[in-house]
């Protein structure tokens, strides 16, 4: 069995630049077991352009 976690990352309105180092985000998740599976962006804003991009990740359960 597998526990996820998913992390939103805002993106900028004009620019649609990252609010975060989404890097640092990634490593710092690696240190606690973590293994990033998918970066997910829907297109809900104007043109069809995210708003903002969820780092989805999963790790084996303790049990």
């Amino acid at each position: 069995m597998y526990e996820h976690k998913f992390v939103k990352i805002k993106l900028s309105s004009f620019k649609l630049t990252p609010d975060e180092d989404y890097h640092t985000v990634v490593y710092d998740h690696e240190k606690e077991g973590w293994e990033l599976v998918q970066i997910f962006a829907p297109g809900i804003k104007g043109y069809g352009t995210p708003t903002f991009f969820e780092l989805i990740f999963k790790r084996k359960k303790n049990e």
